[in-house]
């Protein structure tokens, strides 16, 4: 049974989201060092404040010499989105439940289109961070309803491909926003250069937004809500898994009543201590690799390895168009090569990788080395933790404790995404090359968990997994 041009339309609109999603995580690069030079003035400000004795307390004063750092306030300011996406994978879900997917989704256009616009036109550091943490809102939220939707309007047979094209969206968007960043810096617009770096997100956003009023809402929310002729309609659309709509409303009906049993049963118990703890480990090892680090300070990363501005921001785009095709080879054969070996690939890759980028920086080799070092970190990345995490994560929990699993491993991706983006210009500024060696210490320890903790799940059942962990 071919797919239907309605499903098709909708779940790429949705998918939209995760472009967006994309392109705010990445836009940053090309203009954050802008943004320290414009207001290092602000940030001296607020650091002189922790520096004065009257206004310290004992435990504060073994905390001044990282306060008062400049770096760590422009760190802070470059976080801000993430401190909104850790909140916002959090704040999203219970209305959408109420108010449905599609109405939310609505909102993080409207979220996505007032951050482009208000970081653009923003005063200072304060307002500029103000309207970054409502693009993060954004991001936190797309990064579970897209998908969500997306899965609820779709037939079994496509689901994981339309669900997938949400990822590929996603370093889509983090490519377009090195090309963007690139394109406007050889506008020579001057001091207006990073306000239009932001600004262009507005354009996706509102294409986005209104876009989204010509979806279908979500026929398992329908049902929910008691909108069963409504939800048949949209059924009769998309389609289903068994081509009878009625059939595919009763199996709706009984897995919402599971779904209803599910929320009884506590999370946090010993049972469940195994997969807690791979879906922690996996999602922190993400971002101890230093990938965010990577996207949201490229630019400067590759001014400290002696490129210009122009070329800087080139690199970039090169390091894009790198991720984008190793995560589509990744997601092509991830169900036929196993997430494990993926991993074990990506592990080795970054291990080297980052030893290359340590070393190019340490004998000061120059750009070359480092370029090609990035080259294959983000390709080891793409092709290993970028395309497994959320699938893993996905199968390693029972069928009651699914949605609060893949809860706990995005709360734990985003709050280590902050801490990680939050303390590299610090770290850079005060270790230069020894960071990216930390980073490869890291990932030893990342490969050791491979090989030595995380269970193969291709081609095994949701069951047989549970089974295997000990969760049955």
């Amino acid at each position: 049974m071919r797919s239907s041009g309605i499903l098709i339309r909708s779940a790429l609109i949705a998918a939209l989201g995760g472009l967006l999603f994309g392109f705010d995580t990445a836009v940053i690069s090309g203009a954050e060092k802008a943004l320290e030079q414009l207001w290092g003035g602000q940030y001296q400000s607020v650091a002189r404040v922790f520096g004065r004795p009257e206004a310290a307390s004992p435990d504060l004063e073994k905390t001044m010499p990282i306060l008062q750092r400049t770096a760590f306030w422009h760190g802070i300011v470059v976080a801000s989105a993430l401190i909104g996406t850790v909140i916002g994978s959090l704040l999203f879900g219970k209305p959408s439940d109420r108010f449905g997917r599609r109405f939310i989704l609505k909102i993080l256009g409207i979220l996505y289109f007032v951050s482009a616009l208000g970081s653009a036109l923003a005063w200072g550091a304060v307002s500029f961070s103000v309207f970054r943490f409502l693009g993060g809102l954004a991001v936190g939220g797309t990064s579970v309803i897209a998908p969500m939707y997306i899965a609820e309007i779709s037939p079994a047979r496509v689901r994981g491909r339309l669900v997938a094209f949400t990822q590929f969206n996603i370093v889509l968007g983090i490519l377009l926003a090195y090309l963007s960043n690139w394109i406007v810096h050889l506008m020579n617009l001057g001091p207006l250069e990073w306000r239009w770096m932001f600004g262009v997100e507005a354009v996706p956003a509102a294409v986005f937004f209104v876009s989204l009023f010509h979806t279908p809402r979500s026929p398992r929310w329908l049902v929910a809500q008691g909108g069963v002729d409504e939800a048949r309609a949209v059924l009769e659309k998309v389609g289903t898994d068994t081509g009878n709509v009625d059939e595919q409303l009763v199996a709706i009906r009984r897995s919402l009543v599971e779904h209803a049993a599910s929320l009884k049963e506590p999370f946090f118990q010993r049972r469940y201590l195994k997969p807690i703890l791979l879906a922690v480990m996996i999602a922190m090892f993400n971002q101890l690799s230093g990938i965010n680090a990577l996207i949201y300070y490229t630019k400067r990363i590759f001014e400290m390895a002696g490129a210009e501005g122009t070329s800087a921001l080139a690199r970039s785009v090169i390091i894009g168009f790198t991720n984008l095709i190793f995560t589509m080879a990744a997601l092509a054969i991830i169900d036929h090569f196993g997430r494990k070996k993926l991993m074990l690939i990506g592990s080795v890759g970054y291990i080297v990788s980052l030893s290359v980028v340590a070393w190019g920086f340490f004998s000061g080799t120059g750009g070359s080395i480092v370029l090609v070092g990035f080259i294959v970190f983000i390709a080891a990345h793409a092709f290993g933790q970028g395309a497994v995490i959320w699938v893993f994560i996905s199968e390693i929990f029972p069928n009651a404790l699914r949605a609060r699993g893949q809860a706990l491993g995005s709360f734990t991706h985003w709050f280590m995404a902050v801490l990680v983006s939050q303390t590299f210009p610090m770290f850079a500024e005060q270790l230069g090359w020894r960071i990216f060696a930390i980073y490869g210490v890291c990932m030893v320890g990342q490969l050791l968990w491979v090989l030595l903790a995380m269970p193969e799940t291709r081609g095994v059942s949701l069951e047989n997994i549970q089974r295997e962990l000990g969760v049955e």
